[in-house]
């Protein structure tokens, strides 16, 4: 089989399924792309120019629409080189949201096409707007309407889709959702797995740290308010206070992801230092800037608390892998977040805002180890029957690109609630045809594969905003 790929950060989402893909004897893989030093063996890289055009004489409200415009052109400029030379792919899988697909099947009427419909705007009641204390460069309706016509384009274009979350799918109009696939890049839960004689040595100092320690982390890809950062930040004066032995471990860069830029000449990690000031003790504060992917994992396997804080935003890789690890995480009662951790099933949540209650949560974590082991190995089995890459997701995406390419129209629905999960009976579920797996919450699975809720032994599990 032939497959092209396209989407500007090669590899990113698609990383597991290219590499499976292309390891496979017989398949070629293309990929198309904007420059940069990734490479997988048996994957044929083809790059195209970033648009570096300045300021574009057109309305504000278009110029996004302008840029996606411009980059799917150019996008469809390299399939024409590729069908040109003889390569004709049996399926086209790529990302919707930058343009990328606008234009590929008028290149290749005929080929399947699947788009990624990674998030949906929402002028209200989803990030715009959440967090009052930081202004959104989304706060525009108007803007965000005509924004939305990239994915929109896309759509009509593309003969499937796909998204990671049930969430992020729910986002979509209804007309879009009945032809969209859930489908999470999924987690090697081999490789990111409890180890307990893990040791992590913090770089410049060269201090180890060992599951013996009380070690808070905090994993984002910037340090950002989309994260939850700044809530993080407030929440550890009373931590370090209380906790004069616990270390914290923070991995991530100061630019920006998500949301508006700090001040000029400024980071949100800068900004957080300046306000906590003599509050946060900077030999016990450890910022390590961007880990491999390895030391990551090490990280994880060595922590007495993860914490995981998002806005009503696209879910991050690192919560599944942090879970996959068998940490015991305070995530944020974020949409998102509820999708697969459960308080006091298989982690513990918070308010986003209450950083006070954050850091009780964690405090009642670093109190009672013993009592949050069975949260710790619920969180392992979450992430193993539920997003496993070689037994659940790898066989789920070869089923939906099966389909694709036989003609075949994939399932969506089949699904049954029963009580307070859902009994997911679609083709795509793991398992394949006909299987049967309780779940809870939006398609996470539930505690029919996890133990009995935590008891409290005289401690209450905190579940909503403290006082």
């Amino acid at each position: 089989m032939r497959y092209l790929f396209i989407h500007q950060n090669f590899p990113a989402q698609y990383r597991h399924v290219v590499r499976h893909l292309a390891d496979r004897p017989g398949n070629e893989v293309c990929f198309i792309t904007q420059p940069n030093e990734n490479v997988m063996p048996g994957v044929r890289k083809i790059t195209y120019p970033k648009d570096t055009r300045g300021p574009i004489n057109c309305h504000a409200y278009a110029a996004d629409m302008d840029r996606a415009i411009h980059t799917g052109a150019t996008v469809a400029e390299v399939c024409r080189g590729l069908a040109a030379s003889g390569f004709r792919p049996d399926l086209i899988v790529g990302h919707s949201g930058w343009g990328e697909t606008l234009f590929v099947k008028d290149v290749f009427p005929s080929v399947p096409l699947l788009a990624n419909f990674e998030f949906y705007y929402h002028a209200q009641g989803v990030d715009v707007g959440f967090d009052p204390e930081f202004s959104s460069i989304f706060n525009d309706p108007s803007r965000l309407r005509v924004r939305n016509g990239v994915n929109l384009l896309a759509f009509q274009s593309a003969d499937w889709g796909h998204s990671a979350t049930e969430w992020q799918r729910g986002l979509n109009p209804p007309e879009m959702q009945s032809r969209i696939s859930v489908l999470h890049e999924g987690v090697d839960t081999v490789q990111a797995c409890p180890k307990p004689g893990a040791r992590f040595k913090i770089p410049l100092t060269g201090k180890v740290l060992t599951r013996r320690d009380e070690v808070i982390t905090y994993v984002a890809r910037n340090l950002e308010p989309y994260r939850g950062f700044h809530i993080f930040m407030r929440s550890l004066p009373r931590l370090l206070k209380r906790r004069k032995h616990a270390q914290v471990v923070i991995v991530g860069g100061d630019g920006v992801s998500y949301g508006a830029p700090p001040p000029p000449r400024s980071t949100f990690r800068e900004m957080m230092l300046n306000e906590l000031g003599d509050g946060i003790d900077l030999s016990r504060v450890h910022f390590l800037g961007m880990l491999d992917y390895r030391a990551y994992l090490t990280l994880l396997q060595v922590s007495s608390v993860h914490v995981y804080l998002t806005y009503p935003f696209v879910l991050s890789w690192s919560l599944i892998e942090a879970l996959s690890c068998g940490c015991l995480v305070v995530g944020s009662a974020t949409p998102p977040v509820l999708e697969v951790l459960e308080d006091g099933v298989n982690g513990l949540t918070v308010d986003f805002f209450d950083f006070r209650g954050l850091a009780e949560r964690v405090e009642e974590a670093l109190e009672e180890p013993e009592r949050m082991a069975g949260l710790r190995e619920a969180a392992r089995s979450t992430a193993v029957l539920g997003f496993d890459l070689q037994r659940v997701l790898l066989p789920r995406w070869r089923s939906l690109f099966e389909d694709l390419i036989a003609g075949r129209r994939p399932v969506v629905g089949g699904s049954e609630r029963v009580g307070g999960g859902v009994i997911t009976t679609a083709r795509h579920a793991p398992g394949g045809e006909g299987s049967r797996r309780a779940t809870g919450g939006r398609g996470c699975p539930r505690a029919a594969f996890t133990p009995k809720r935590v008891a409290g032994h005289g401690k209450r599990l905190r579940t909503g905003r403290t006082p």
